[in-house]
């Protein structure tokens, strides 16, 4: 693959990464288990999208999976043997210390892709389910395979929900909509996950990867600094922000943006009938 590889941290390869023209592309790798989550992956992942946040070269991220599935969620046969939600704190800790252990990996996640100041986007080769399902929910963006699907799962397997599922996806949907899928736990298919807003692009099998990285550049190229507040603009909404918090912010990173030297050059590509070229200044 072209690129530079980033350094996953793990001595496995349930994760791999690499920097590409601007981009972060991370992948999830255990397409045995339908990229199934792993201590090793989630150790990995938190490493990179660390890096892909505090790293300027890098101007958009991309999250996808090996083998025709995105993200089976959790490893159910290893928490079976394990009688725990995927034993992140190790079978000797306290209740206490798991539901800790558990925070702090998804904050360090899912979290992560959610509250970063750039772009990121979920490219889903197949199935998105439980936490998988999360992960991709987290992401600004889905594009999906028209052979990909989500289901949330959790009630399958007799759990509530992590990775903040149940929050991403009220967001997008409603909270009717949302109960349904997490109640009953049924497949959602592309195409009505186009209809629903939940992908934003759904597009044939082969064609996924070549137009993940053809969005992916979009967002590589645009404006670092407006993404940055845009982003924290649309966060805050969701997250219950009333309209003058949400429109004293936008204020300011109006006002903010507008002093930017990106902003400056938008201007002048636009009289000059070009395209403008950012840096993040």
């Amino acid at each position: 693959m072209a690129g530079t590889p980033i350094d996953t941290g793990i001595d496995s390869d349930h994760l791999l990464a690499r920097e590409e023209d601007g981009i972060a592309v991370i992948t999830l790798n255990r397409p045995e288990a339908r990229n199934a989550m792993s201590g090793d992956m989630n150790a990995a992942l938190a490493r990179v999208l660390d890096y892909a946040e505090r790293t300027p070269s890098v101007r958009c991220v991309v999250v996808t999976g090996a083998g025709g599935a995105f993200c089976a969620g959790g490893d159910v046969k290893g928490m079976a043997g394990q009688g725990d939600a995927g034993g992140t704190a190790g079978a000797a800790a306290t209740l206490d210390e798991r539901i800790h252990a558990q925070r702090l990996n998804q904050r360090a996640t899912a979290g992560r892709m959610f509250l970063m100041p750039k772009p990121v986007l979920a490219s889903l080769p197949g199935a998105a389910a439980g936490a998988g399902l999360s992960l991709a929910l987290a992401a600004d963006l889905r594009i999906m395979s028209d052979k990909a699907f989500i289901t949330s799962a959790f009630a399958k397997v007799g759990f509530s929900g992590d990775y903040g599922g149940t929050f991403f996806l009220t967001q997008m949907v409603g909270s009717a909509k949302a109960r349904e899928i997490y109640y009953l736990s049924d497949r959602v298919p592309a195409e009505e996950c186009l209809r629903l807003g939940i992908a934003c692009q759904v597009v044939p099998a082969a064609e996924l990867e070549a137009a993940t990285m053809a969005l992916a550049r979009r967002l590589a190229d645009g404006p670092p600094a407006a993404y940055r507040y845009m982003k924290e603009n649309l966060n805050r909404a969701a997250m219950g922000a009333d309209v003058l918090e949400c429109l004293d912010l936008e204020a300011t990173h109006h006002v903010h943006t507008g002093l930017t030297e990106d902003h400056r050059e938008a201007a002048k590509a636009f009289v000059e009938k070009r395209q403008p070229v950012f840096k993040g200044r």
